[in-house]
């Protein structure tokens, strides 16, 4: 049996806004918890000034999904969750073959981190239902999701939360 690891990406304090949560794994979250599936946290390190600047309350992983023991926590800088970081040694060590995406931003951390991990061999599913993103000037955040979600069907298998079984 393949093994399996959900990666949320950048679900730290400063990408929440007051009144608009954009991320919703926290049932998938559970999920993978019930079934023992690794959990892999991403973590931005943002310079000096911006939101996700390292150390700041901005930085912290959300609270309402915070870390557990086992969890692992990775640190990046880049949108890749693989450039310069120890993302797939650590998969490497436990084995994993499988990776569920979720997480923020979609069009940055979430859409390079599917390319990379497929580039580099992993299966990969993005859960078209967590991962998030935010209006531009162009387009809405449900525009942009949607986009992603069809165009990254190259790379990754995309379904909703509902449909995602881990074991």
């Amino acid at each position: 049996m393949t093994k399996k690891a959900l990666l949320i990406i950048d679900v730290q304090n400063g990408m929440f806004q007051e009144g608009n949560v954009v991320f919703n794994g926290d049932r998938l979250l559970k999920k993978a918890r019930l079934t023992e599936t690794s959990v892999f946290y991403i973590q931005h390190n943002a310079p000096t000034g911006k939101p996700l600047e390292s150390g700041t309350e901005g930085w912290k992983i959300h609270s309402d999904i915070a870390p557990e023991n086992e969890d692992i926590i990775i640190q990046k800088a880049t949108p890749d969750s693989f450039f310069n970081t120890s993302l797939d040694e650590e998969l490497k060590k436990k084995g994993i073959e499988h990776l569920y995406i979720t997480g923020i931003q979609t069009e940055l951390c979430v859409d390079t981190t599917c390319r990379r991990a497929f580039s580099m061999g992993y299966k990969v599913t993005l859960v078209s239902d967590t991962h998030s993103t935010w209006d531009s000037n162009e387009l809405t955040a449900q525009q942009i999701i949607n986009h992603h979600n069809s165009a990254l069907n190259w790379f990754a298998d995309v379904y909703p939360s509902n449909e995602i079984k881990f074991n």
